[in-house]
């Protein structure tokens, strides 16, 4: 089950990164955290650029509200959206979940 936490008028969850997928997409959902895969190689920090536009895209917010909080250099990492809300997250990322069929 995935898992996320309000904290401070935003929402924290956990993602596993797959650099150098065979798309970008959310791929479902592993260990509590959400799969989500890009085609970009992790070198200087593209995986990581991509990993935030592509959750930015999927629940249609400014790239600017989402952040690494911890893993940068790992591919379980740590995010925060900021001013969001955890029900109508829960929602999104329900609804892209069936869409990945995880």
């Amino acid at each position: 089950m995935f898992v996320a936490d309000e904290k401070n008028g935003g929402v924290e969850f956990e993602v596993i990164a797959k650099p150098k997928a065979s798309r970008n997409g959310i791929m479902g959902e592993h260990d509590g955290a959400l799969k989500v895969g890009v085609t970009v190689s992790p070198e200087k920090g593209r995986a990581n650029t991509a990993i935030l536009k592509l959750l930015a895209k999927s629940l249609g917010i400014p790239v600017s509200s989402v952040s690494i909080l911890k893993g940068e250099k790992s591919r379980r990492k740590r995010i925060r959206v900021e001013e969001m809300r955890l029900k109508w997250f829960r929602e999104r990322v329900d609804k892209l979940l069936r869409e990945a069929g995880g």
